[in-house]
């Protein structure tokens, strides 16, 4: 069970970093969309830190 939780959180903080660099496009690029991926970090943050 501990291990199948710690390959979650893996996934999780994957899935943050991911969201984070397409944020940090977003607002290089695209900046009055970044809004649009701000759901995606958060959410990833927030299951990433199992805060949730």
């Amino acid at each position: 069970m501990m291990a199948q939780t710690q390959e979650s959180k893996r996934k999780y903080w994957m899935v943050f970093g991911v969201s984070l660099v397409l944020t940090i496009l977003f607002l290089i690029f695209a900046n009055e969309w970044f809004w649009v991926m701000l759901p995606a970090l958060l959410t990833s943050l927030v299951l990433a830190m199992d805060a949730l």
